[in-house]
């Protein structure tokens, strides 16, 4: 019985599996090449595992001056005529940390009586220069260099201004028993609230400056608004010696 053609299987070119022989043969000897790579590769793999982390490139910190782009900033805080001579008398106070610690040049122009700082080279951090500016207004607001100078060292302090008018309208003698309340015979009241509150307070006629952080100075703010609105120096001293108390403990 005869078969039919088309059923034969297909006859397979011998030079076809001799290519094929030669391209697995190839491929076998990439593998052993590649297999010590890979132990390698898997040796760091674990290396790194078992260190729990990956080491991250390091780079170099830009300066303020380079990361400007080479470009110097300016900052300018004008002088008040009631403060131009104690600024003339603590000149070496606010010099030396503007110049040592955050690497600016200063200088007082006298002509339109403002300080004016610049941006160096050696300037390290881009937030030096903002700082200065803010470690400047403070002491023209009225604060002593010693509470300013705080405002370089840390992170977390603000200066916050209201009028005394702000809390409530007041006008004439009762203006000034308003802030003669929040001052206290010989400052003792203004001394209790910063002694409690851990804040420094400077009080410029009818304007009320606060330095500390954004909860201290909320507790502040809210012990001299009510001897502001007329509550009686006896039970704000109560009420600060509680605070004080529960500032201690949690601290």
């Amino acid at each position: 019985m005869e078969m039919d053609s088309n059923n034969l299987p297909n006859i397979v070119d011998p030079s076809t599996l001799t290519s094929r022989i030669i391209q697995s043969e190839s491929i076998q000897r990439e593998d052993l090449e590649n297999k010590p790579g890979d132990d390698e590769d898997d040796d760091m793999a674990m290396e790194e595992g078992n260190n729990g982390s990956i080491e991250q490139p390091t780079f170099q910190k830009l300066s303020a001056h380079a990361a400007r782009g080479g470009k110097a900033e300016y900052r300018r805080v004008r002088c008040p005529a009631h403060r131009y001579t104690p600024l003339r008398e603590n000149w070496e106070q606010l010099l030396t940390p503007l110049v040592e610690y955050l690497k600016l040049q200063v200088r007082f122009n006298t002509r339109t009586r403002s300080v004016e700082m610049k941006t160096s080279r050696h300037t390290l951090d881009t937030s030096s220069l903002q700082k200065g500016a803010d470690f400047i207004s403070a002491f023209m607001l009225g604060f002593e260099p010693q509470d300013a100078v705080a405002l370089l060292r840390l992170d977390d302090l603000f200066v916050e201004s209201f009028q005394v008018t702000d809390v409530k309208i007041l006008r004439g003698n009762h203006l000034s028993r308003a802030i003669g309340r929040v001052a206290g015979q010989d400052g003792k009241t203004r001394f209790a609230i910063e002694n409690a509150t851990r804040t420094r307070i400077v009080i410029a006629d009818s304007r009320i400056h606060l330095l500390g952080s954004y909860a201290n100075i909320r507790l502040a703010r809210n012990a001299i608004c009510d001897l502001i609105l007329g509550a009686p120096p006896g039970k704000v001293y109560n009420n600060m010696r509680n605070v004080a108390k529960r500032m201690n403990e949690r601290y």
